[in-house]
C-alpha cells in the first residue's frame, strides 16, 4: 500500500522536530497572556476601548493588522495586536517545517534511503502533513486556552485559535504543492512564502478599500482573509474556517497526486539549463557565493524596498492618530521628543530589523553548506577554511549596508511625498546604516555559533533573533523593565529623534569583531560536522 509504515514515518519526524515544534509553541502561545495583561493596563475603562476603537479604524491600520472587528473589546483590541502576528507567523512555520521535513529530505538523499525500506511511496509525504497539521492545532488549542484562561470570552477565544490555524493549514497546502513544483528546498520555501506575501498584500489593500464594495471582496482572494473573516470576539463566524479547510484538503490531494507523477529527486518544474561553464568571476569564491544567493538577495531586497515605502507613507497618518493622551503612543515613539520622529524612528528601527532578519539567512550558509556536504569539497582545495568563511560573512556585511541605505531612502522619499518635502532622504539614509553595527553582530553570533554549536547553530540564532524582535519591537508595550528593553543590538542604537551617542555603535562593533574573529578562529580548528 501507499501508506505503509505511515505511523513509523510519523513517529520519525515528531522525534526529529519535537524542539522546533516546542519553540514555536512556546513563542506564539506565550505572546497571549503578555499582550492581554499589557492591554489591561493601557486600556483599563471601556471608554479608553471606545477610544482605540476609533484609532484602529483607519486605512493604515487596517493595511498592517486588518479590519477592526469588536475593536470595543478586550478580544477585539487583542485580534487587532496580535492575530496577524499569529497566522503570518504560524504559516512561515508549517512552511518551512513541511519544506524541511519533506523537499529538503529528498534533496539530500534521505529519502531515498527510507524508500529503499518498507515504506509506501506517499506514507513519508502523509505523515509529514499530518504531524504539522496537528502541531497548528496544538498551537491554536493553546492560544485560546491562555486567552481564555486570562478572562477573555469562550467562544471568541476558540474562534480566534481557528481562525489563524485554518489560515496556517491552507498554507501547510501550499508549501506540500511547491516541494512538489521544484528541486530544492530553498525554491520550495521560496515560492510558498513569495505566496504568503502576496495573500498579506491583497489582503492589505482590500482591507484599505472595504467602504468600496467593488474593492471589498478582493479579501476572497486571499487565504489571510478567509481567516479574518471569521471575526472572532464579534460574529464568530464558523463557515470561513471550513473554507480554509476544504482549500488546505484540496492542494494536499494536489500535492500527493503531483509527487506519484514525478520522479524521486525531481520536479515538476523543469530545471533551467545552465551555461556550459562558469564565468571568471563565477569560479571565485565570491562570484559563487552571490550565485547561491542570488535569489533570495532579489527577493530580500525587494520586500525590504516595499516595506520602507510603506513606512514611510503611513507614517504621518498614525503619527496624527497617536498625539495627545493616546496610551500606545509611548510604546512607538519611545524617548523621543517628538510623536512623528519617534515613530519614524520605530520604523525605521523595524526596517533595520528586517535587513538583519536577511543577514542572517545569508550568513547562515556556512552552517547550511557544511551540513549538506558542499563544504567538504570545497574545504579540499586550496582555499581556507578562514577565507571561505570569510567571504560568507563579508556578503551579507556588505548588501546589508546598501540595503541600509537604500530603504532608509526608500523611507526617506516616501515620508517626504506625503509632506511635500523632497529632501527627507539623507536624514534617513543616516538614520538607517546606524543600525549597521547591530547586523555586523548578528553575522558575529551566527558565525560564532556555527562554530561552537553547529547543530543547534541555526535554531539558536534564529531563536535569538525572534527574542531581540519581540524586545526592540514590543518590549515597552509589554511593560518590561528598562534595562531589557533598552541592551538589545538594536535598542540601544539611538533612534530618529534621540540625541546622537556614538559609545554604543563602537561597543556593537567591537562585540561584532570579537564574535567574528573567534567563530573563525574555532572553525578552523574543529572537526567538520554533518545534519
Amino acid at each position: 500500500m501507499s501508506t505503509t509504515g505511515i505511523l513509523t514515518m510519523m513517529r520519525f519526524i515528531v522525534r526529529r522536530n519535537w524542539l522546533r515544534m516546542l519553540i514555536w509553541l512556546v513563542v506564539l502561545a506565550g505572546m497571549i497572556p503578555l499582550v492581554i495583561d499589557s492591554q489591561r493596563e493601557l486600556f483599563p475603562t471601556q471608554e479608553a476601548r471606545d477610544a482605540y476603537a476609533q484609532v484602529a479604524n483607519t486605512p493604515a491600520i487596517a493595511a498592517l493588522t486588518g479590519l477592526p472587528y469588536a475593536a470595543g473589546t478586550l478580544g477585539g483590541i487583542l485580534n487587532i495586536k496580535l492575530w496577524m502576528t499569529l497566522a503570518v507567523a504560524l504559516s512561515l512555520a508549517v512552511v518551512f517545517l513541511v519544506t524541511r521535513n519533506g523537499r529538503a529530505e529528498e534533496e539530500g538523499g534521505r529519502t531515498e534511503l527510507l524508500r529503499a525500506g518498507v515504506l509506501g511511496r506517499h506514507a513519508y509525504s502523509l505523515a509529514n502533513l499530518i504531524v504539522f497539521t496537528v502541531f497548528a492545532a496544538i498551537v491554536g488549542l493553546a492560544c485560546s486556552a491562555l486567552a481564555i484562561s486570562q478572562g477573555l470570552p469562550a467562544g471568541g477565544s476558540v474562534f480566534m485559535g481557528a481562525s489563524f490555524v485554518g489560515v496556517a493549514l491552507v498554507f501547510l497546502g501550499i508549501a506540500a504543492v511547491t516541494g512538489q513544483l521544484t528541486t530544492t528546498s530553498r525554491g520550495a520555501n521560496a515560492l510558498a512564502s513569495a505566496v504568503l506575501a502576496v495573500a498579506y498584500l491583497i489582503r492589505a489593500g482590500a482591507d484599505v478599500e472595504a467602504d468600496d464594495d467593488r474593492a471589498a471582496w478582493f479579501t476572497w482572494l486571499s487565504p489571510i482573509g478567509w481567516g479574518q473573516q471569521m471575526r472572532s470576539y464579534g460574529e464568530n463566524l464558523w463557515w470561513p474556517f471550513i473554507v480554509c479547510v476544504v482549500v488546505a484538503v484540496l492542494l494536499c490531494c494536489i500535492a500527493l497526486a503531483l509527487e506519484r507523477r514525478r520522479d524521486l529527486g525531481a520536479g515538476i518544474l523543469p530545471d533551467r539549463v545552465g551555461r556550459r561553464g562558469a564565468s571568471a568571476f563565477g569560479r571565485t569564491q565570491l562570484g559563487l557565493t552571490l550565485r547561491l544567493q542570488r535569489s533570495s538577495i532579489i527577493g530580500w531586497t525587494v520586500g525590504i524596498l516595499v516595506g520602507a515605502l510603506f513606512f514611510g507613507g503611513v507614517a504621518t497618518a498614525m503619527a496624527n492618530l497617536l498625539t495627545g493622551d493616546n496610551p500606545i503612543a509611548q510604546a512607538f515613539i519611545g524617548e523621543s521628543k517628538d510623536v512623528l520622529d519617534g515613530l519614524l524612528g520605530f520604523f525605521t528601527m523595524a526596517n533595520a530589523l528586517l535587513v538583519a532578519a536577511f543577514a542572517l539567512q545569508s550568513s547562515d550558509t556556512i552552517r547550511s553548506e557544511e551540513s549538506t556536504g558542499r563544504a567538504e569539497a570545497q574545504w579540499s582545495s586550496a582555499i581556507s577554511r578562514i577565507r571561505w568563511a570569510g567571504v560568507r560573512m563579508i556578503v551579507p556585511a556588505v548588501l546589508s549596508l546598501i540595503l541600509l541605505a537604500l530603504s532608509g531612502a526608500a523611507i526617506g522619499l516616501a515620508f517626504g511625498a506625503a509632506v511635500g518635502d523632497a529632501s527627507q532622504a539623507p536624514r534617513f539614509m543616516v538614520a538607517s546604516i546606524a543600525y549597521w553595527p547591530s547586523i555586523l553582530l548578528v553575522i558575529g553570533v551566527v558565525v560564532l555559533c556555527a562554530a561552537l554549536i553547529p547543530r543547534a547553530a541555526s535554531a539558536v540564532t534564529w531563536g535569538l533573533y525572534g527574542v531581540a524582535v519581540v524586545l526592540s519591537m514590543f518590549g515597552d508595550l509589554f511593560g518590561l523593565p528598562d534595562w531589557v528593553v533598552r541592551n538589545t543590538p538594536f535598542t540601544a542604537v539611538p533612534r530618529l529623534g534621540q540625541d546622537f551617542a556614538a559609545l554604543p555603535l563602537i561597543v556593537l562593533t567591537a562585540l561584532a569583531i570579537v564574535a567574528g574573529a573567534f567563530g573563525l578562529w574555532r572553525l578552523r580548528t574543529r572537526d567538520m560536522t554533518s545534519a
